[in-house]
């Protein structure tokens, strides 16, 4: 693939850095100064190039709109100790990207586009990337179909844009969450497993709803009678029982999360059993009754970690202990952190370093 535009060639482009305040991020606040657009048609991704971060012009028709073909990824760039960008996981999470648009009828991105035009995507724009321990710079790769028909069909037509931007923590305190044993957030044979819009969509009324009876996130489960649980909000969920990580298995119903993957790989490196099985939630009250269920979290790469600090089942609050250095949460979350920002050994060469 070659060289990418610089757009900063442009005697009309101006920064927007200064206008950041990196004491003071949240998420999704801020989107940094460029953008890479490729555009898909006659059978082929053509066009790639690195542009300023502008809007985009659609026709009302535009078949994303009204059909939903849209899927989206997200990783993330961090400034190491030594001053360096890494990037955490570009193929991994390129693989799940691809397998996304596989499962909603488009077409793949040549991984040379993704890779190649995400990592010169972040070193034009490597200001951005925040230097304080804990923020990151979030990359936002995502395809939606372009093409401008209102009847039913599969596009022809794709656009694929990545752009980033500059956060912080996703969640400052531990959650109080609900199980969800009315809603669904996604069923055998459907798109659970997707990074699509319409899983996001799909899911906000029930949170919407647990959020006003004073819940920060619910816990999805797959609807039987055993009530299984599936995720927590827009992450994976992961337990530790009796000393145990357990965390639900990869399903079509299950995002395969790049952290849950990660935080597994960690577990065993400090020294926990790791068991990913089906787990009900009448498991987890048996867990609580005993004492033996010690922690409850969500994995995600927004939030990393979010440590959960009680779980609404039916009715019934179940409260878990405080989290503290020596929870398994934390020092995983540490371990993690340190491999992105080069303060600890990168065995499994997750971190893609920019030169």
């Amino acid at each position: 693939m070659n060289e990418l535009i610089d757009p900063e060639n442009s005697n009309a482009f101006k920064s927007r850095l200064s206008l950041v305040d990196f004491n003071n991020l949240g998420f999704g606040t801020y989107v940094s100064d460029h953008m890479l657009v490729a555009n898909y048609s006659k059978g082929k991704w053509h066009n790639a190039e690195i542009v300023p971060y502008a809007n985009l012009t659609l026709a009302p028709s535009t078949l994303a709109l009204h059909y939903g073909q849209t899927v989206f990824e997200g990783l993330k760039a961090f400034r190491m100790e030594d001053g360096r960008i890494s990037i955490f996981r570009i193929e991994k999470h390129y693989q799940r990207f691809c397998r996304s648009l596989k499962r909603m009828a488009m077409p793949e991105v040549p991984f040379d586009i993704f890779n190649i035009g995400l990592q010169q995507l972040v070193k034009i724009d490597k200001d951005w990337v925040p230097s304080k321990n804990g923020d990151s710079l979030y990359i936002r790769p995502f395809v939606f179909a372009s093409e401008e028909r209102f009847g039913v069909k599969v596009s022809e037509e794709y656009k694929f844009i990545i752009f980033t931007g500059p956060v912080g923590a996703y969640y400052s305190k531990p959650l109080r969450v609900k199980v969800e044993d009315v809603f669904m957030r996604a069923a055998k044979g459907g798109t659970g497993s997707a990074k699509c819009g319409g899983n996001y969509g799909g899911a906000f009324f029930p949170t919407q709803q647990a959020q006003k009876n004073g819940f920060d996130q619910i816990l999805w489960t797959d609807g039987t009678p055993q009530l299984n649980i599936e995720e927590s909000g827009t992450m994976n969920a992961m337990f530790v029982i009796d000393q145990t990580v357990v965390t639900p298995s990869i399903s079509e119903t299950i995002l395969d999360g790049i952290t849950r993957d990660s935080l597994l790989n960690l577990a065993k490196d400090l020294g926990y059993k790791v068991s990913i099985r089906p787990l009900s939630v009448f498991e987890i009250i048996e867990a609580h009754k005993k004492n033996l269920l010690h922690e409850a979290f969500g994995v995600g790469t927004a939030a990393v970690t979010s440590p959960i600090s009680c779980i609404h089942i039916q009715g019934k609050d179940f409260f878990l202990p405080e989290y503290d250095r020596n929870s398994f949460c934390t020092k995983a979350h540490k371990l993690l952190s340190d491999i992105r920002y080069g303060k600890a050994e990168d065995k499994y060469c997750w971190n893609t370093i920019l030169s």
